[in-house]
């Protein structure tokens, strides 16, 4: 496409979620976001720090832009960064797709459809009978057949969210559901390795396919023990935002399975990186997107275009109690479940709108190309 500059970033924001508006200078806009929660914080980043190098360049040559903020912010390498340029890099993928009439998947080499999704439980509230009896409901009303519960406390230095409850909920589960349903676990950086190899020997008898984050996330060498040491799928990466941490998590072979977050690593192109390192290796990809906002629309749109997607979307269960925040933000919902499924539409861009009366009610800031 011929060179289009960014000429203005409007961002529309409340504590815990920020749209991304960018336009072009002929007029093209798309929309997108900046990972949720401090979205306010990380909508003053994304003026401060992402806004005066991003302006002015090509809106369609996103990882050159991308390369020259963290270049320019080479002092600052850390999440809030990625983050606030994540929001830009979704915007400029949904006016592309806008101006040439496909979807984002389309444009990175995929096409639409349906994808496999796991219901996916963020709680450690909840009793195991309470969790199974959830999940029961999920299966007989949206037919999903994949689900993932919490174990251990989060980042909880081997204890448990209360005495015994790993070790109930883990058999509950299998025994509510039957050996037919993929079953997946997150330990939140919960474990030692030798707590971490004993709990993975427990799931491995109930027939738990996917262990996430047992170890402290940053402590590559900790996870390493436990993937090598286990036959299950130890997963992690969802937390990485740095090109450095990836190619030593796949060059060391750290887990069996990715888990980029397209808002937290700092959009789709930088995401795509990822999983072209994984490709080359032979690694599977299964995105972490843990909520109902615009971060589950964009793993869409990744996994139906990627050839190493993971075996399924993960799809956040949780409703006003957990998540007050997520409804309401969309013209249209674009997460419609049948059969454990959802799809990817032929629209435009992300193909959808954010609806009118939320953006009224945000906080607006705007930073433009003089």
């Amino acid at each position: 496409m011929e060179p289009m500059k960014l000429k203005k970033i409007e961002t529309f924001t409340n504590e815990f979620v920020c749209f991304v508006r960018a336009t072009a200078e002929d007029g093209a806009q798309g929309w997108g976001q900046v990972a949720p929660y401090n979205a306010d914080i990380t909508a003053q980043v994304l003026h401060r720090q992402v806004a005066p190098f991003a302006l002015g360049m090509d809106c369609f040559d996103i990882d050159e832009m991308m390369d020259t903020v963290r270049d320019r912010e080479h002092k600052f390498p850390g999440a809030y960064l990625r983050r606030a340029m994540g929001g830009v890099d979704t915007a400029l993928w949904d006016m592309r797709g806008r101006i040439e009439g496909k979807p984002v998947c389309e444009l990175i080499g995929g096409t639409p459809g349906m994808l496999r999704a796991y219901a996916s439980s963020m709680k450690r509230d909840i009793t195991p009978a309470d969790e199974a009896a959830r999940f029961q409901r999920l299966r007989d009303q949206h037919g999903f057949d994949a689900f993932k519960f919490r174990i251990g406390a989060e980042v909880g230095r081997d204890q448990d969210e209360w005495p015994g409850r790993t070790e109930e909920i883990v058999p509950t589960i299998r025994k509510a559901l039957g050996d037919d349903v993929a079953l997946l676990v997150d330990a939140n950086s919960c474990y030692s390795p030798a707590k971490a190899i004993a709990v993975g020997h427990m799931l491995q008898d109930h027939g738990i396919s996917h262990y996430e984050e047992p170890c402290p996330y940053w402590e590559f060498d900790q996870t390493k023990q436990v993937t090598d040491a286990l036959d299950i799928d130890v997963t992690g990466g969802e937390q990485d935002c740095m090109m450095a941490n990836w190619k030593g998590m796949i060059d060391g072979r750290i887990v069996d399975v990715l888990q980029p977050d397209v808002c937290y690593i700092g959009g789709i192109a930088r995401t795509l990186r990822v999983a072209r390192m994984a490709e080359t290796a032979g690694m599977p990809v299964t995105p972490h997107s843990a909520n109902l906002s615009l971060v589950t629309l964009f793993t869409m749109h990744l996994l139906r275009a990627i050839p190493n997607g993971g075996k399924y979307l993960e799809f956040s269960i949780e409703e006003d109690d957990y998540y007050p925040w997520q409804y309401d933000l969309f013209t249209t919902d674009p997460y419609a479940v049948d059969g454990g499924r959802v799809t990817v539409t032929d629209a435009p861009g992300w193909g959808v709108d954010i609806s009118h009366a939320w953006l009224e009610k945000s906080h607006y800031q705007v930073s433009e190309l003089d």
